[in-house]
């Protein structure tokens, strides 16, 4: 059985190179989104956040790990 949680779309404030979005799962969305603003989350999230780029939460959906892989592109 698949683990129901969170999709998340992240826009970046400002491109990083060809980066505009990030698309990620979780299962506890507020302490996924602390991560990614530490620099402990996806190693995109923290070179954008070490290059000054911050990033807002533009949609979510409810799904699974398999929900969230289409949307990587």
């Amino acid at each position: 059985m698949k683990r129901k949680g969170t999709v998340y779309l992240l826009h970046f404030q400002t491109p990083y190179k060809h980066a505009r979005h990030y698309v990620g799962f979780t299962t506890d969305l507020p302490a996924r989104l602390d991560s990614h603003r530490n620099g402990t989350g996806a190693r995109l999230l923290g070179v954008i956040t070490g290059a000054g780029i911050d990033f807002a939460l533009a949609r979510t959906w409810s799904g699974t790990r398999t929900t969230e892989r289409p949307n990587k592109k």
